[in-house]
Formats: C-alpha cells, sequence, structure tokens
C-alpha cells in the first residue's frame, strides 16, 4: 500500500473514531433512544461521508451488540470507579477503544494513542491519562498487549 493511500485512510479512521464518539456521546445523554439510531441522525446532521460512516458503524454495531459485556470487562479493570460515575466523554471513549479491541484489525498501542487523542481532544489531558491507563489494563486484560 502506498504512503498516500495509507496516511489517507488513517486519516478516515480517525476522523471515523471521532464521529463514532460524538453518536456514543449524544446517546449516552439522551438514554432513551437506540444507539443505532441517534448514531444515524448525528450522521447526517454533520453530513458523514461514506467511508468515515462506514467505519464509525463497525464500531457502534459492536457496541451494540457487546455493549454490556464491554461494559462489565471495563468495570472490572476501573478498580475504584464505577462506569456509571465517570463523565460522559471519558465513558464513551473507553467503549470506543474496547469495542475496537474487540473488533480486531488495530494495534491496540494504535487504538489506545488514537483514545488518548479523543479524551484530550473531547475532555482534558486528565481524561487522556485516564483512558491510557484503563486501555492498557483492558488490553492487558484480554491479552492483546
Amino acid at each position: 500500500m502506498s504512503w498516500i493511500r495509507w496516511s489517507r485512510s488513517v486519516r478516515i479512521e480517525s476522523r471515523a473514531r471521532a464521529r463514532a464518539l460524538q453518536a456514543v456521546y449524544a446517546w449516552d445523554l439522551r438514554g432513551s433512544e437506540t444507539l443505532d439510531r441517534v448514531a444515524q441522525r448525528v450522521w447526517d446532521d454533520l453530513a458523514v461521508g461514506y467511508e468515515e460512516r462506514k467505519f464509525a458503524e463497525r464500531l457502534v454495531r459492536i457496541l451494540l451488540h457487546e455493549g454490556k459485556t464491554i461494559d462489565t470487562q471495563l468495570s472490572d479493570v476501573t478498580t475504584n470507579w464505577r462506569l456509571n460515575r465517570l463523565g460522559t466523554i471519558e465513558r464513551s471513549v473507553l467503549r470506543l477503544g474496547a469495542a475496537e479491541m474487540t473488533m480486531g484489525g488495530t494495534p491496540p498501542r494504535v487504538i489506545i494513542k488514537e483514545s488518548m487523542r479523543l479524551a484530550e481532544r473531547y475532555g482534558t489531558e486528565e481524561s487522556a491519562r485516564f483512558v491510557n491507563g484503563v486501555l492498557d489494563a483492558y488490553a492487558r486484560r484480554l491479552g492483546l498487549l
């Protein structure tokens, strides 16, 4: 694969992660609608392109089907923190990072780094450090690191 194609693909995936985060965040705040419905509405409102939407939809689908398991596994590694007590940004980023690890295809270290970027961009530096620690522990518990 050429560097240009690889670079473009990485940018698309990074943007798609941000789009998935926007959808999961909106869903978490609403709580009464299904994640897939909220995601479609958010992405339609933002006019998200096909390639970004395709990657973001894969992450959302995993959360739809594996969300309870992912939340349980995340709760196991967030010692001293209940998942429902975390900030919405941190909780959403953690869920997406865990979903992407479940999806496979991307090295866990890349997922952790991208998750940290999202947490810092939409949260704080402290959020990024917290996400780093939790997703590192999550990946280790799953035997991915």
